[in-house]
């Protein structure tokens, strides 16, 4: 099977959706050529998967090459593929749950006047993600990483016309540009990394870079150093992490569907993927690795602290979308970068049910989104809410569901890798998770009816989106099983199914970090029992709190105002960037740039130069009398200098 084809039907999608849209005219039409073209490429995928299978363990990666993309001296990229375990996993990942949600799509965007646009977009959106994940070398990342932050910015500001209550933005055009130059920050450090890893390897191939980098690298050189921080900071960018997380909440001014995908899926799982890719480089660099499990623990504290407190049903999963990469690049950061990997399948199983469910509850409450105004709503929806408690048991981490062996993989491994303060911030951070994901249930699905009968009529959505809830309630219920850890499925003797897989593409660079013991002990119980204890927790303090709506919590942030009052205004970094960045870059722009350098320097140059001629045009003008008698005067004045210049040297 041509791994092409896994980007070609997208791609095709794509085209003929904005081609022909308008003539195609019925949405079923446009629906089904939509999500026809990613269950396409899921199948591919399914067909790679399988032919991997039947592989030798130790030859489960190639490359397809397409065609030469560029060629020009000793710089050569070629549009190629590399058919691995990892690209696989996410090439699964992106269509399966991308198909689902293209689906739900042709019932949530029912009657939309922009219904062509919108599938066109999301067919662009997940081509560039293919792309990205499928590459063999950094340029064909590069394009994918570029086109799925142009994607974003269509997708976010879809509906531009529509007014969006944002940090320092009243429109969902204005979330769209704050994504888009967010991550241009972002990129720029993966275009220095990419400059410096060409001129260090005369290469931009993933393969060959991998290696050759423990023979050009040592370890903690300043070299790989600066390039894994500047790879660091473009994933920062696209993964939402600090310090550049500020644009994902925003992000929420998209239609639902888009929300789900970016932030369950595909988007900011990119960072994760960019680092798992280039792994090795990152195990020759552990000051980068110290920084990079450094800003996610901080993140996934930070981000779930700010979902305590947020009304916004979608707002409240958009900071648990941060914390929760906030824990994958905590796994990365102490080496276990398959545990970061599962975790990102984990959570796009149950993060894009939660977000689909949510889009499921906002249809029904016809488009409202402040769960304060709901309450109730579990007899009218009595299928969203099932598959919702299937999502929050799953990313709460109770036992069975598949992000309890995610995270607490990822536990684990904060506590061997990073130790037991590392662990404990993760701990405190999965507290959050389940007392805020509880806080959401209890206020939007329980407790009393505090919405406007005589306006609000709540109802089931129809199956169109239903169904690939119910498809995503199984797999956040079932899908961690796969990745079952070595103290349980010692006893049961089931393997690691994933860190079996995964192991080929990470074993160089688990060679060069540091081996951890322990793997078997009592101390992994007794750590996997007090994260069971930190979830329930978690869940019971909240049904406490909201189990008969958000009065007694109101209380309580009245006693706790000034706390309440940093949360609420999301710890201000909103407003620390616009007075530490954005207020003195558009005063410099203002007062220096364009009343200095543009009007005093070059439109004085210009202006000058303009006034220059003129003022000479006028002297010259002078001369022009139109006298006949004057020119030939001159003439013969211009034809006796000329004699003399000639005779000159025979006098002198």
């Amino acid at each position: 099977m041509n791994p092409a084809l896994l980007t070609l039907f997208p791609l095709l999608g794509f085209v003929v959706i904005g081609l022909f849209g308008k003539w195609l005219k019925h949405e079923k039409v446009i629906g089904v050529v939509g999500s026809g073209a990613i269950f396409l490429s899921f199948l591919v995928a399914v067909v790679l998967f399988c032919d991997l299978l039947q592989m030798p363990e130790e030859s489960r990666s190639y490359v397809s090459t397409v065609y030469t993309w560029i060629a020009t001296g000793s710089f050569s990229v070629n549009v190629a593929y590399r058919v691995d375990q990892l690209s696989v996993l996410f090439a699964l990942i992106i269509t399966g749950v991308g198909f689902l949600i293209h689906v739900y799509s042709i019932g949530y965007m029912h009657g939309d006047k922009g219904f062509a646009r919108f599938f066109a977009y999301l067919n662009l959106f997940v081509f560039m993600m293919l792309n990205l994940v499928m590459a063999s070398n950094f340029l064909l990342t590069f394009l994918g990483w570029e086109g799925v932050g142009l994607c974003s910015y269509l997708l976010i500001g879809f509906w531009y016309d529509r007014k969006f209550e944002g940090s320092f933005i009243t429109w969902t055009g204005d979330a769209a540009k704050k994504a888009f130059i967010v991550n241009r920050i972002g990129d720029f450090g993966v275009l220095i990394a990419m400059f410096m890893l060409f001129n260090i390897f005369g290469t931009l191939d993933y393969g060959e870079i991998s290696q050759h980098a423990q023979g050009v690298f040592s370890m903690g050189d300043t070299a790989v150093t600066i390039i894994t921080l500047a790879l660091f900071l473009g994933c920062t960018g696209k993964s939402a992490q600090i310090p550049l997380a500020v644009w994902l909440p925003d992000a929420m001014a998209g239609p639902t569907p888009v929300s789900a995908l970016i932030h369950a899926a595909t988007m900011v799982t990119s960072g994760i993927f960019l680092i798992a890719r280039t792994n090795v480089l990152f195990a020759l660099a552990p000051a980068t690795m110290a920084i990079v499990a450094g800003v996610g623990i901080a993140t996934a504290l930070i981000a779930g602290t700010i979902g305590l407190v947020q009304n916004d049903i979608k707002k409240v999963l958009a900071y648990s979308t941060v914390s929760q990469l906030g824990f994958m690049f905590t796994a990365l950061g102490v080496g276990a970068f398959t545990a970061g990997v599962f975790h990102v399948m984990t959570h796009a199983f149950f993060k894009a049910l939660l977000f689909l469910a949510s889009g499921s509850v906002i249809h029904g409450m016809h488009e409202e989104q402040d769960v304060q105004k709901m309450g109730g709503l579990k007899k009218y929806m009595p299928v969203t809410f099932a598959t919702w408690i299937i999502g929050t048991f799953a990313i709460a981490g109770i036992p069975v569901f598949s992000g309890f062996f995610s995270k607490d993989e990822i536990l684990w491994n904060a506590y061997i890798g990073g130790g037991p303060i590392l662990w404990g911030i993760g701990a405190i951070a999965a507290f959050f998770t389940a007392f805020y994901m509880w806080r959401l249930t209890s206020l939007t699905f329980f407790g009393k009816e505090r919405f406007d009968h005589h306006s609000v009529h709540p109802h089931e959505s129809p199956v169109t989106m239903t169904a690939p809830l119910v498809i995503l309630a199984v797999l956040s219920a079932i899908g961690g099983f796969v990745g079952i850890p070595h103290v349980i499925g010692h006893l049961i003797n089931v393997p690691n199914y994933i860190e079996h897989w995964l192991e080929p593409v990470f074993s160089s660079a688990q060679a060069i970090l540091p081996a951890h013991v322990g793997e078997y002990s009592a101390l992994e119980w007794t750590l996997m029992g007090i994260s069971t204890v930190v979830a329930v927790s978690g869940i019971l303090l909240a049904r406490t709190f909201y189990a008969a709506g958000p009065e007694r919590a109101h209380q309580l942030a009245a006693r706790f105002s000034l706390l309440y009052k940093i949360l609420w205004n999301k710890w201000y970094l909103d407003e620390l960037y616009q007075m530490l960045l954005v207020n003195p870059i558009y005063i410099a722009s203002r007062d220096f740039l364009w009343k200095v350098v543009d009007v005093v320097v070059i439109d004085g140059i210009v202006n000058g130069s303009a006034r220059t001629i003129a003022a000479s045009a006028s002297i010259l003008r002078r001369l022009q009398t139109g006298i006949a008698q004057n020119y030939a005067l001159l003439m013969m004045a211009g034809i006796v200098v000329l004699i003399v210049i000639v005779l000159y040297p025979f006098f002198s």
